[in-house]
């Protein structure tokens, strides 16, 4: 039997969209208003799904506590109150879009975790725009 056990985070960060190889005018075509030289913010939210067996002993598929400390030291110590263009290095050469967030984000975490669960990621960049990614 797998239970999937899930946790709600937040971050606020500051970035930009666009790409140092186009110009400007593409990459106000393409990004629009997120393409801000001096860049714009969003309040994430972020839910960690982890899915794995209920173990015998502890009755856990994580322990939360473990599940709230990964999240705080791979996405919130590393996330909150940044601007990921400039103070994160996953950002250095990567576009910060929400999708490319998730997936670091996943990627960090799943480093993290016993390899028998299973992660899948959400990340609201508003309250209507989301992405999830899940290693697939």
């Amino acid at each position: 039997m797998r239970v999937t056990v899930s946790r709600k985070a937040h971050f606020n960060a500051a970035h930009r969209l666009y790409r140092k190889d186009w110009s400007e005018e593409k990459n106000d075509a393409v990004f629009g208003k997120c393409n801000n030289p001096n860049f714009h913010g969003h309040n994430y939210e972020l839910i960690v799904s982890v899915t794995g067996a209920i173990d015998s002993e502890t009755g856990y598929v994580i322990d939360m506590k473990d599940l709230k400390d990964i999240i705080k030291s791979e996405v919130e110590d590393a996330f909150d109150h940044k601007n990921l263009n400039v103070e994160v290095p996953e950002f250095k050469n990567l576009n910060p879009t929400a999708e490319n967030i998730v997936v670091v984000i996943y990627n960090k975490m799943k480093a993290k975790l016993p390899d028998d669960l299973d992660l899948e990621v959400t990340l609201y960049e508003t309250p209507r725009n989301f992405v999830s990614y899940s290693g697939n």
